[in-house]
């Protein structure tokens, strides 16, 4: 799959992806800083953003996308980092093409699979997804009867707002759509949340690895850590301080700071 992108900067390639309901706009800013030494690639993952939907969404496919994205962009090797479903998408690049990667930094995201019925994470996108797909589009007036109906489901605003940027408006008759495939992510969650079986994998040393959490997450908590150690035996991990999975916008300062001191 051909995926869009927003190309920054000059240097060795940086490509950054974004997680579940995100795109490529979310890590504009931070591209931007980073392009004054990096050639950042912000990728639209399939589904989302600006590239082709498909029904077909799992980490094999991603994975697909990542490896056809490199080779249509003469790029090599990569510093890759991926946040949430992202960072998933760059650790299973990351273990099929090692000598593709020239560091690896995941964010948010541990190897783990979150597919119980009673995880809190499962629970917490089904009832995202349940909002979502409550909207009625063709009668809605404005984007903030979309909020309001939301909100039902959702109570955070700042959250509401993030996934609200996936509402558009058509250009002919002004009606809403949403820009990512809500019905194949959907369908395909129980992919989403998948995780990486150390087993069938072997012990990843040929790159730096830095992984960052946020305080108040919850995806990388203590008990995963020797999951991350069994399949990336020299990786960092950095936690930042009073922050959650969107961590990197809630302190994007102390959160570019972790990730120049990695790179330095």
């Amino acid at each position: 799959m051909k995926l869009n992108s927003q190309i920054i900067g000059n240097g060795h390639p940086f490509i950054i992806l974004h997680g579940l309901y995100g795109s490529s706009d979310n890590w504009l800013s931070h591209g931007k800083e980073l392009s004054e030494q990096y050639e950042v690639h912000i990728v639209d993952q399939r589904n989302h953003g600006n590239s082709p939907h498909s029904d077909e969404h799992n980490y094999t496919a991603m994975e697909g996308d990542l490896l056809q994205y490199m080779d249509e962009h003469q790029i090599e090797r990569a510093v890759i980092l991926g946040h949430s479903m992202g960072g998933k998408t760059a650790m299973f690049f990351a273990l099929a093409h090692p000598e593709r990667v020239s560091a690896l930094i995941v964010v948010d995201m541990s190897p783990k699979a979150y597919d119980s019925m009673e995880d809190a994470k499962t629970l917490y996108h089904k009832e995202i997804f349940k909002g979502l797909q409550s909207l009625n589009l063709s009668q809605l007036n404005n984007r903030t009867e979309a909020e309001e109906q939301l909100a039902e489901y959702i109570p955070q605003e700042r959250i509401r707002k993030f996934l609200l940027k996936n509402l558009q408006r058509k250009a002919d008759d002004k009606s809403f759509y949403w820009q990512l495939n809500l019905e194949a992510l959907w369908a395909s969650l129980d992919n989403i949340l998948e995780g990486i079986d150390p087993e069938m994998t072997s012990p990843l040393t040929a790159f730096p690895v830095l992984f960052i959490r946020g305080e108040k997450s919850g995806y990388i908590d203590d008990d995963v850590l020797p999951l991350i150690r069994a399949i990336f035996p020299y990786s960092e991990v950095e936690t930042i301080k009073g922050t959650g999975h969107w961590l990197h916008a809630e302190k994007p300062d102390a959160f570019m700071q972790v990730v120049k001191e990695f790179l330095d």
